[in-house]
């Protein structure tokens, strides 16, 4: 008999149905990242330790053209991870407006 239960806080499923852990990259300056080419599911934005009022543009491309979120972190930031759990298609990339940028980005 096999176990009923299945976490799935680690686990995601992609459009072949295969499950698997999120990937992840880390941005620590002011630059445009392409996180990954082609399509795709953003997991999470981690604000490790966000810097007042920066923003931070997502974009469904593999350059900042084509926004589809833009966050703007408060004057009186707090650590934080933002769930989206959505599609991309063209890819995902990542601008982030200061130098001092500390980001986690979970993604397949």
């Amino acid at each position: 008999m096999s176990n009923p239960i299945t976490p799935i806080a680690s686990l995601r499923k992609d459009s072949n149905g295969s499950t698997g852990t999120w990937a992840k990259v880390y941005i620590t300056s002011q630059t445009t990242t392409l996180v990954k080419s082609g399509p795709g599911i953003l997991h999470s934005v981690t604000l490790n330790t966000p810097t007042a009022t920066t923003t931070i543009e997502l974009d469904d491309a593999i350059t900042n053209t084509n926004p589809f979120a833009i966050i703007t972190v408060p004057t009186a930031p707090q650590p934080v991870t933002l769930i989206y759990d959505v599609e991309f298609t063209a890819g995902l990339s990542i601008t982030t407006a200061v130098a001092n940028s500390d980001i986690t980005v979970s993604f397949s």
